[in-house]
């Protein structure tokens, strides 16, 4: 990642900062029952990487883990310029892409899709830096806390919007690119019959629909379309639309970006 984009990620999240600040002092004058929980994360935290720290270690931590020793190791992973991207990058995702969301504050003190993401990208990091059993307690904990579990060694990229989130599984070999868009419910697995790389690859622009399972080592090509409910077995081609169980081909020559629109309609033309 260059230089300018780390520095335009840092100058993001500061931007992205002051708004939820805004928003939480509006919010806290007019719902005075989620004060203690608003001071807990603006008044105490500088800036993104504290104030998500301090909110998902109270949500993460056990009577044996504490939510301050998590808060300190959250807040070294979360200042890299690289992970603060991601977070910024999926907060604008939602803003984008959920037509339920009026503010960024919601989604960043609510959302467990996000809150998942987030923590996720927290085990990511510590998984590639060799902290293998600390990342997978945070799996666990991720799991229990918010119904998603990812494994940490999976690769996610940034502006990953998970909706509702419910249910979501992602294997150890999976890769989800840039710009994807999923629901609740949503497995990529493998096939029980593989070792090593055994997990699906998600392309950039890809929306997958509520329920929807894509399993084995298997490829989901650029702006494709998998519709709620689909079982993917093969490879899917980039700007295709499949569904069914067994999925098939529904449409191709898809012209949009699917994860972005997120229209789940198709309209059967092979």
């Amino acid at each position: 990642m260059s230089v300018a984009t780390l520095l335009h990620n840092s100058v993001q999240a500061r931007t992205l900062w002051s708004e939820l600040q805004h928003a939480a002092q509006q919010l806290s004058e007019s719902e005075k029952v989620l004060g203690r929980l608003l001071k807990s994360v603006f008044l105490t935290s500088e800036n993104l990487a504290e104030g998500l720290s301090v909110l998902l270690s109270g949500k993460l931590s056990t009577e044996e883990v504490c939510a301050e020793d998590l808060r300190a190791e959250f807040v070294q992973v979360l200042s890299d310029p690289e992970v603060l991207g991601g977070v910024v990058a999926d907060l604008q995702a939602i803003r984008e892409r959920d037509p339920a969301v009026k503010d960024l504050l919601t989604p960043f003190l609510f959302f467990k899709g996000f809150h998942a993401l987030q923590t996720h990208r927290i085990a990511h990091r510590l998984w590639t830096t060799g902290r293998q059993a600390f990342a997978l307690f945070l799996q666990s904990q991720m799991s229990l806390r918010f119904a998603v579990d990812i494994h940490p060694a999976a690769h996610l990229g940034q502006g990953i919007l998970m909706d509702h989130a419910t249910g979501v599984v992602i294997g150890e070999t999976a890769v989800v690119d840039d710009n994807v868009s999923m629901l609740h419910g949503v497995t990529l697995g493998g096939t029980g019959k593989q070792c090593c790389d055994r997990h699906p690859k998600i392309r950039s622009g890809v929306l997958i629909g509520a329920g929807a399972t894509v399993l084995g080592n298997i490829e989901i090509g650029k702006d494709a379309k998998v519709a709620a409910g689909s079982v993917v077995l093969k490879p899917v081609h980039a700007h295709t639309t499949v569904a069914g169980v067994p999925a098939k081909v529904m449409a191709r020559n898809v012209k949009f970006t699917p994860a972005l629109e997120m229209n789940h309609e198709f309209d059967i033309h092979i």
